[in-house]
């Protein structure tokens, strides 16, 4: 009976092992599955020459079509199976789903400019190989693909028409001391690209967080950016909403300077921070069948805090982006 005991009690033990080891749903790098409705492809970086992966999707129709650029998670890379793929096939639209240096584990990847030079010309190749309408290209990404999104807002010298982040982390020295604080493996991977002979190099962060760069008036005045963040993230999933709320309350400040009302106050924040929901809520707001907890809406600005944790909700996700109307 002892033996029995104690034999239960080491298959308890791996079992925790293994779960705390699965990666989050919306950081899953195992699902690697595409249809054949998808060609993976090979881009030359502008920068350093390296081959960039890629998965693709060439719209079948006659008349120029938008744009999808999916970004994966923190953790992933091109190969991560997307949500989105099937809802761009649904109306064939032009899609491409990059690597720019997989995961965010090493100096090459997590927001360097080697990233951001790859997300265009990962642009440029979709733009050359397909019927794209110029005028409708949007960049869309979850945890990982949402700090990219971001960043990609504020450095991406391209005229993209709407940025969608969902999820996002805007701060890596917040998140690192967060992630250190919740034993998250996130903050180990934080350090294998910041961290040198046991020193972290704190400038190196802010430089690849998108709190810290200065707002691109000229190369933005014509874009939308949409944050999204499910309330319990932070506590069920790896990024606290104030990562959102933060960033959106910058944009705010640096587009309508002069609209308080545009801000959201500290109270708030930490009100639904502590909360998980938000009191003052208008209870009739959803996205499909989640409650809205707190929604500002401005001239190519929102935020939504919705019923959620570290999430993307498909299929409404590609709906809420700002696509001009296609000819058929």
């Amino acid at each position: 009976m002892r033996n029995l005991f104690f034999l239960f009690l080491l298959l308890t033990c791996f079992s925790l092992t293994v779960l705390a080891q699965k990666d989050p749903v919306w950081d899953n790098t195992k699902d690697k599955h595409w249809g054949n409705e998808f060609v993976q492809v090979q881009i030359p970086s502008s920068a350093d020459g390296a081959l960039q992966n890629a998965w693709f999707h060439q719209s079948a129709k006659a008349t120029p079509q938008p744009l999808i650029i999916s970004l994966h998670t923190w953790s992933g890379d091109y190969n991560q199976e997307d949500p989105l793929a099937k809802e761009v096939l649904l109306r064939d639209w032009n899609y491409i789903h990059p690597d720019f240096r997989g995961a965010n584990n090493k100096p090459d990847a997590c927001g360097s400019p080697l990233v951001i030079s790859d997300l265009l010309d990962a642009i440029h190749f979709a733009i050359k190989n397909a019927r794209v309408d110029t005028t409708n290209v949007h960049i869309i990404g979850v945890s990982g693909g949402g700090y990219l999104t971001m960043l990609a807002y504020m450095q991406l010298d391209y005229p993209v028409r709407s940025f969608n982040a969902w999820a996002s982390i805007s701060d890596l020295q917040n998140w690192y001391w967060e992630s250190k604080g919740r034993g998250n493996r996130y903050a180990n991977d934080i350090e294998k690209v910041a961290q040198k002979n046991g020193a972290m190099n704190w400038n190196e962060l802010k430089k690849r967080s998108p709190m810290y760069l200065p707002f691109p008036y000229t190369k933005r005045k014509n874009a939308f950016i949409n944050i999204y963040a499910g309330v319990h993230d932070g506590y069920t999933g790896s990024v606290p909403i104030s990562h959102s709320v933060l960033f959106y309350n910058k944009i705010a400040k640096a587009l309508y300077p002069n609209r308080k009302d545009a801000i959201i106050p500290d109270a708030v924040l930490m009100s639904i921070l502590t909360k998980r929901c938000n009191p003052d809520a208008n209870t009739s707001m959803y996205i499909g069948d989640r409650r809205i907890h707190l929604q500002k809406r401005l001239p190519k600005l929102s935020l939504t805090l919705f019923e959620g944790g570290h999430e993307m909700i498909v299929p409404q996700a590609l709906p809420l982006i700002p696509i001009d109307e296609v000819q058929k």
